[in-house]
């Protein structure tokens, strides 16, 4: 036990420096430097807590079950379909809707006890390879889980080591091309898969900016928000960031060639942070935008609507995955308390009737025969967009340098796109940077 203290308080402060070079609040480093106090405490009593539980399911009494969830949507539609597995299990759940920062570092932490915390939890792509090396999740291959046909196979690819199954894809988020229709329309298109290279997305620009309105709205603000909204175009370029030894791969030709006309589509725009970039498109001031689902919601009377992600360069090139996966899957600590009731909860919610019972509270299962049933796609159009969406889907690299990765390269490109910089000097620049960070 005094092992496992000393990790916890190790751990603690690691995540109090992550959070602080990552350009997390104050308050978020506060937050994770002071849990170590507390941290090395629970390893002590969470043993005896899960004692107490196994004693309670023995009795009779409800086994209480912990979760720790993404806050908003992504939490909420896992909620409302967990009353009947409480009662078919004799157990009672209690549920914490986090912040991302404040997931993960209470997943990391938790992780350092005997036993832990939590029995069920969100994880966020970017943060798998972190919680892989250490041990943080569930081998659930070993307890049984497989996936099944019906799931869209690129939202698996983030969830497996190996070929063992770590996690779950549960919610569908994965970028689209926000449009306003009647910008589109003056430019010829309709947006109903008549979008389809960025060739096309330069001349609804370029008509959108000719009629002085913006053509193509960048989104800007954090480097996380810069990269996440150039990836579409560097994908479609060919260009990618790392190799497939995670070696930095940002000065090449082809990253040139994309950086140039992202540029090129920006000049024919601006740069706007999130809820302005849906305001431009919903008033007809803006053509074209990256953006998520789950920030708009198109029916036929609005004015804006989204698409697929455009997955050629030009009409005759060769079509390409484009769009950027923030898939959100769920996950059984190795620590868990409860963990063959954890593994049973995960395979109930990933059934595939729960999981279209959750699309009316805003679900986006990563499944087929959810996202292309009929009565669905009727009540909701849009979500057959999604499907396609999600199947020319990439991840973000699976590397635990992520966020400082994301923080180099994005401010490069940010340093490029506001003139600071020239095109080789920003690329140049974070190369070095990449190369070293890697090497650490």
């Amino acid at each position: 036990m005094k092992i496992r203290k000393v990790m916890a308080l190790g751990l603690a402060a690691t995540m109090a420096v992550s959070l602080a070079a990552c350009g997390g609040s104050s308050d978020s480093a506060e937050t994770a430097a002071s849990t170590a106090a507390s941290t090395a405490d629970a390893a002590s009593t969470a043993e005896a807590a899960s004692e107490a539980d196994a004693s309670a399911d023995a009795s009779g009494e409800k086994v209480k079950m912990t979760l720790a969830l993404r806050g908003g949507t992504y939490g909420e539609v896992l909620k409302q379909c967990i009353s009947d597995f409480e009662a078919e299990n004799n157990c009672e759940i209690e549920v914490l809707d986090l912040e991302f920062d404040d997931l993960h570092s209470k997943i990391a932490l938790d992780a350092a006890n005997e036993t832990g915390t939590y029995d069920l939890v969100m994880v966020d792509g970017s943060w798998m390879a972190e919680f892989t090396e250490n041990g943080v999740l569930t081998n659930l291959s070993e307890q049984g889980y497989s996936f099944d046909d019906d799931i869209i196979p690129g939202t698996t690819s983030i969830c497996m080591v190996d070929d063992n199954i770590y996690l779950a894809p549960y919610f569908g988020n994965v970028t689209v091309m926000l449009y306003n229709k009647q910008l589109v329309a003056d430019a010829g298109y309709t947006g109903e898969g008549d979008i389809e290279s960025w060739e096309d997305v330069m001349k609804i620009c370029e008509s959108a900016q000719a009629a002085g309105k913006n053509g193509y709205v960048v989104r800007g603000g954090s480097a996380d928000s810069i990269l996440s909204d150039f990836i579409p175009v560097m994908l479609a370029n060919g260009a990618w960031v790392v190799d497939e030894n995670n070696q930095p791969t940002v000065n090449t030709d082809e990253m040139k060639a994309a950086l140039t006309q992202y540029k090129a589509l920006a000049d024919t725009g601006a740069t706007m942070e999130k809820d302005d970039i849906v305001a431009q498109i919903d008033n007809g001031d803006g053509a074209l935008a990256v953006g998520w689902p789950g920030w708009y919601s198109p029916t036929d009377e609005t004015a804006g609507s989204y698409t697929v992600i455009p997955t050629k360069l030009t009409g005759s090139s060769e079509a390409l995955s484009t769009a950027l996966y923030g898939v959100w899957c769920i996950g059984v600590p190795e620590n868990a308390p409860n963990k063959e009731l954890g593994v049973k909860l995960l395979e109930y919610v990933m059934d595939p009737e729960v999981q279209l019972s959750t699309i009316d509270a805003g679900g986006v299962p990563c499944r087929y025969s959810c996202l292309q049933n009929e009565d669905v796609v009727a009540k909701y159009p849009t979500l057959a967009t999604v499907c396609d969406a999600l199947e020319a889907g990439v991840y973000r690299p699976v590397i635990s340098q992520w966020t400082e990765f994301t923080n180099i390269f994005g401010t490069e490109i940010d340093n490029y796109m506001q003139g600071t910089s020239s095109l080789d000097d920003a690329l140049a620049n974070a190369q070095t940077e990449l190369e070293m960070l890697m090497m650490e």
